[in-house]
């Protein structure tokens, strides 16, 4: 790669700064940065070319030389890396004035020049002054073909640009090889009786990746300085982090050869990833969820690429782009409401159904079967949400694949309408609203007994769109078959609730769909009591249920009564003891007897 920064002075409408600022200042700027900047700079089009030409092959042969050193006795130290610094007029050979005023050299050459040539005649005598310039006689022949000197001159076969294998990393794409992701699963005799930090065992599962694809060093992580915070340290058991600065004694698994990108900048963990994946590797993009926002308009135009992409037969497909977001806004306890955004994924959806997924595992087991399929996919952005807390864990590997595969289930252990029509669906998707849900439900049981519940999970959370949406969605059938077509809905959302309704609001049931989520209230609190700021909490969905099914309305009024209570005692606790009560803290999942199915 040979940097060219090209000053041409302007921009749209002004001066560029790197343009304006001393030489000296630009020189030391570049080479802070790490670069040797080469100077080409005049304005006469002969002269230019011949410094132009010159310059390249000097650079050229220092890159070859750093290449050469490196590959033949390995990293020593680093190397400036040399780059050229290109300065020329703007607008350079163009016309020089138009309507009296100049154009070459001025801000108003990166528009159009030579408008309004319907009734500007003149324009049309200046516009072909200008293409004559380019003296095309000597370039074209009688048939409007390349003359044979002029062709030559194109590189052949891969030297060029379109047909280079690095341009189209598909074709050097070679699959990972995977360590079977079962092997790393959390035991779960029952729902809710274990916990464990569902992105710490996820680390474990890419430290073998990163392992056996070492040979090939076809993998890479990428995180602003996050890898140990989100619970991935485990990758340190096998590689580093990367860097060819200064190492000191005291600094933890540092290295040239290290495999983890970190910087505190996750436009740069972007960029560094899709240049990665572009030229044919593998690749995964751990974060914070707040801050992902950052790289918007990034991920704007990979997915545009992606889409584009999709529509040329030359142009193999490449590696997804995998983003890990954790940290989550239910998880904050101690960085407060900075911190707290899920509102990536709602900018994800409105990218193209062909391009984009998103996954919300509710544990350590569903989120290692949904690392494994995201790893092998290509030509798509994942997005995965997933908390890197202990947290109770409430699916074995075999009923984990098996709900991942199909992205959304009903927990017949949660439930018990089995062989009738439920008078309330709970649903949700994420770890801390299906935590809440169950609590809900426990409570429900308990004091309404004969209240038949059906809950549902939501992993894929493209399932909620139409078939004719995306392709992971649902057909009506199925989700009327899963949803119902009348019984009231509850649905416990990670993000803003109204993602779940744009996703739903051509569903048969969705006037009875009821959905809580973030709604922009947080500080530093404990984990329930962020719940319970937003209306996530257990009370409040078990509150949302006798509000809900018309036969509560009049006879849940004692529950009611005491989940209000059970509110107010929270609020007192935790304001007495900055903690959440016992109850909250050391609730499980009960042990119930599955209901018997009738057939």
């Amino acid at each position: 790669m040979l940097p060219i920064l090209h000053l041409n002075g302007y921009k749209i409408a002004g001066p560029t700064v790197l343009a304006r600022i001393p030489r000296e200042e630009l020189v030391s700027l570049m080479t802070g940065y790490g670069y040797q900047p080469y100077f080409v700079e005049g304005d006469d089009p002969a002269l230019v070319h011949q410094m132009l030409a010159g310059t390249m092959d000097r650079v050229v042969s220092d890159i070859q030389a750093i290449q050469a050193e490196a590959r033949n006795h390995g990293f020593s130290e680093r190397r400036m890396w040399p780059m050229i610094v290109l300065r020329t007029p703007k607008g350079w050979t163009g016309p020089k004035v138009v309507d009296g005023q100049k154009i070459e050299g001025t801000f108003r050459a990166h528009q159009v020049p030579l408008a309004e040539l319907a009734t500007k005649p003149e324009h049309i005598g200046l516009l072909e002054n200008w293409m004559k310039s380019y003296r095309p006689e000597e370039l074209f022949d009688e048939n409007g073909q390349l003359v044979p000197l002029v062709a030559a001159l194109a590189p052949q076969g891969t030297r060029r640009m379109g047909a280079n294998p690095h341009a189209n990393g598909g074709l050097l794409l070679k699959d990972l090889h995977l360590p079977d992701f079962r092997d790393y699963a959390v035991a779960v005799p029952h729902p809710g009786s274990v916990l464990a930090e569902a992105t710490r065992v996820m680390g474990q599962f890419l430290r073998d990746v990163m392992t056996l694809n070492a040979g090939a060093a076809n993998f890479r992580v990428f995180g602003p300085d996050e890898t140990n915070s989100n619970r991935l340290g485990a990758l340190f058991e096998v590689t580093d982090r990367e860097s060819t600065a200064l190492v000191r004694p005291d600094d933890d698994h540092v290295s040239a050869a290290g495999r983890v990108m970190e910087m505190l900048s996750e436009h740069m963990c972007q960029g560094w990833l899709e240049g990665y994946l572009l030229t044919g590797r593998h690749g995964i993009f751990s974060c914070y969820e707040a801050f992902i926002h950052i790289i918007d308009s990034m991920f704007n135009q990979h997915a545009k690429w992606l889409k584009t992409t999709d529509q040329i037969p030359w142009r193999q497909p490449i590696a997804s782009l995998n983003y890990l977001l954790t940290s989550h806004v239910w998880r904050q306890d101690h960085n407060g409401n900075s911190h707290q955004d899920p509102g990536f994924l709602d900018h994800v959806v409105n990218k193209k159904a062909d391009v984009v997924r998103v996954y919300l595992p509710p544990d350590a087991n569903t989120l290692l079967s949904v690392t494994d399929h995201c790893l092998r996919s290509r030509q798509y952005v994942n997005v995965i949400v997933a908390g890197k807390q202990p947290e109770a864990q409430w699916l074995d590997m075999d009923s984990a694949i098996k709900h991942c595969t199909a992205g959304i289930g009903i927990w017949k252990w949660a439930s018990n309408d089995e062989g009738g029509e439920p008078d309330v669906v709970m649903a949700c998707a994420g770890d801390v609203p299906t935590l809440e849900a169950l609590a809900a439900v426990d409570l429900l049981h308990t004091h309404i007994p004969d209240l038949k519940i059906r809950f549902v999970n939501v992993v894929d959370l493209m399932v909620l769109q139409p078939e004719s949406e995306h392709p992971h969605g649902l057909s009506d059938r199925e989700f009327d078959s899963i949803f119902t077509t009348e019984s009231p809905i509850i649905f416990a959302f990670h993000g803003y609730p109204w993602l779940v309704h744009r996703l739903t609001y051509r569903r048969t049931n969705h006037k009875n769909l009821h959905v809580r989520g973030y709604k922009e209230e947080g500080t530093t609190t404990t984990p329930f009591d962020m719940a319970v700021l937003n209306d996530l909490d257990r009370f409040h969905l078990a509150g949302d249920v006798v509000d809900r099914v018309p036969r509560l309305r009049n006879t849940g009024a004692h529950f009611k009564q005491f989940l209000r209570d059970k509110l107010i005692e929270h609020r007192h606790y935790v304001n007495l003891h900055g903690e959440d009560m016992e109850e909250i803290r050391d609730w499980k999942w009960p042990q119930l007897k599955p209901a018997k199915p009738r057939w």
